[in-house]
């Protein structure tokens, strides 16, 4: 059917039965994005919370990976997507098309199609919170992401190092320009804690994080440790925050998560607060 003249294309469309949408992003690669986008998803559901992953990082997913998880999306009714599952999440991403090594060579438009595709075509079912996992940098996959779907907000993960956050600023004015609201910012490895001497070292800086977050008047969501026991358990498969809240390796991401439940919770009533205030 042709448009009409002045007729716009269609703008971001909820999901039904999602309560709140968190997009995880970054200025760069190497910050642990996804290690931190796995385990927040995991953190929440273990709260109690009905959580859904995507793995939107079409050029990396390494979400299959990090939850050990592995397989092809089964197909239910009409051209609908029936998602995996894992540690209480629903999971899907690119990693389950292309298993591999084999690399996906994408395009604008195709990266448009399969954003859309993850989001509409897949049966999440009613989720307290979606937790997709960014691409790092400021391409296409957030505008798509922006364009399809109204997002609650976006956290943006930084090192405490200048290079970091030198990139980190740029992701924070993207979201700004696309009208996003910041969820808030996190600091990983903000610093390493010696085994023998229990001395810390700030390996990469320290605080950079925060002082960025004080500068755009963003909230500051917490500071993890650069932690050996993160990594083990990422590479097998088994996320850190399945040892729960006293496993001294997870506390700090705890405490993000929670933060990041919080901060959500204040999006939602001021918009909710917005809303009456219109009517």
């Amino acid at each position: 059917m042709p448009s009409h003249p002045g007729q716009g294309a269609p703008g971001p469309q909820p999901l039904p039965g999602v309560d709140a949408i968190i997009a995880v992003g970054s200025g760069k690669g190497g910050v642990g994005k996804t290690t931190l986008s796995v385990n927040l998803a995991v953190a929440l559901a273990k709260m109690g919370h009905k959580v859904g992953l995507l793995d939107a990082d079409v050029y990396g997913p390494n979400v299959p990976l990090m939850l050990g998880v592995s397989g092809q999306p089964k197909m239910v009714g009409e051209n609908r997507i029936e998602p995996l599952e894992a540690f209480g999440l629903k999971v899907i991403s690119v990693g389950f098309l292309n298993p591999g090594d084999k690399p996906i060579i994408w395009r604008g438009p195709m990266l448009h199609q399969i954003v859309k595709q993850f989001l509409g075509l897949v049966e999440w079912g009613h989720l307290d919170y979606m937790v997709i996992d960014l691409p790092p940098g400021t391409g296409d996959i957030a505008l798509s992401l922006v364009q399809s779907v109204p997002l609650t907000g976006a956290v943006v993960v930084s090192t405490p190092s200048d290079v970091s956050l030198q990139d980190a600023r740029k992701a924070i004015e993207m979201f700004r320009q696309m009208k996003v609201d910041l969820v808030g910012v996190v600091e990983n490895m903000s610093f390493f804690t010696c085994p023998h001497c229990n001395h810390e070292i700030d390996i990469f800086s320290r605080g950079g994080a925060e002082k960025m977050a004080q500068h755009f008047s963003v909230p500051f969501l917490g500071s993890i440790e650069l932690d050996p026991e993160v990594r083990k358990s990422g590479d097998g498969g088994k996320p850190i925050v399945l040892e729960g809240e006293n496993s001294p390796h997870a506390k700090s991401i705890f405490e993000f998560a929670r933060r990041v439940a919080a901060r959500v919770g204040e999006i939602k009533a001021g918009e909710s607060a917005s809303v009456i205030s219109i009517q």
